[in-house]
């Protein structure tokens, strides 16, 4: 046992109440401070007084606090540099949820960095919901009756076109590839350094799914300015500039210009 976090391994249902929730999830990095050290009833019912997250019922919010915890505040050091990330674009606050639902939820993991990475290569560029129906059918067999597997499978697509990896929000969905801004992509090598998982730093389903593979993810790591990568045959050497996570937030975070990150509509 590494004592480090892993990667949830096991199959659940959670995401059919909470899917991404891109700007709850930045209410709640936000606010996160305060949940430190406290029980969850009383940080459930601060967050609901104070409305963290706009006019939402006190079940709402605890639904959205239990599943922020599993996400974000399972790696400690994550959801240090995230309470910290007051200039993000939308951009990269979209794929950072995604990562982290990634890490959460074994079947979002699966489905946005194989499922949908496959189909994408073999040609097949859009998706319908009842092919991720299907998926669904064939992971969980005859666990779930068949409105869940049509439900589970509306918000596997609903969470893919969130993150930037579907196009439309209807059938057909068209299949893309997300722009991944250098500080998304310099917070996801650092996480990937937080937990255990499946894979290895330059093959994972969290790099797969935003089209980050081979060539163009050498090429990418490269241009960053933490990290120092360089490839000799089948030796790859990287060397890092912050020892972890929190160093790297706490150099990089911090000191970036309000005008660096602007929003985009």
């Amino acid at each position: 046992m590494s004592g480090r976090p892993g990667e949830q391994s096991t199959i659940h249902t959670r995401l059919l109440k909470c899917p991404l929730e891109v700007e709850h999830a930045r209410a709640w990095w936000h606010n996160s401070q305060v949940a430190t050290d406290v029980g969850n009833t009383a940080v459930v019912e601060r967050a609901f007084e104070e409305r963290w997250f706009g006019a939402r019922s006190l079940p709402r919010v605890e639904v959205l606090i239990t599943n922020f915890r599993e996400r974000f505040d399972a790696i400690p050091n994550a959801i240090s540099v995230l309470s910290q990330w007051r200039e993000i674009n939308v951009l990269t606050r979209a794929l950072i949820c995604h990562w982290h639902l990634q890490f959460a939820d074994p079947l979002y993991r699966s489905f946005a960095g194989e499922f949908l990475v496959g189909r994408f290569h073999e040609g097949l560029t859009t998706i319908r919901r009842d092919t991720a129906t299907n998926w669904i059918s064939q992971q969980t067999g005859e666990r779930w009756k068949m409105p869940t597997r049509i439900k589970f499978a509306s918000r596997l697509l609903a969470c893919a076109c969130s993150a930037g990896l579907l196009k439309a929000e209807r059938d057909p969905r068209t299949i893309q590839q997300p722009r991944v801004t250098d500080d998304a992509l310099s917070y996801l090598v650092h996480l990937l350094r937080e937990f255990d998982f499946d894979g290895t730093l330059l093959d994972n389903p969290y790099l797969r799914s935003v089209g980050l593979a081979g060539r163009e993810l050498e090429s990418r790591l490269r241009n960053l300015p933490s990290v120092q990568f360089q490839r000799q045959g089948d030796v790859v050497d990287i060397q890092w500039q912050f020892a972890d996570l929190a160093e790297w937030g706490a150099s990089t975070v911090s000191s970036q210009p309000s005008l660096a990150n602007l929003e985009v509509a």
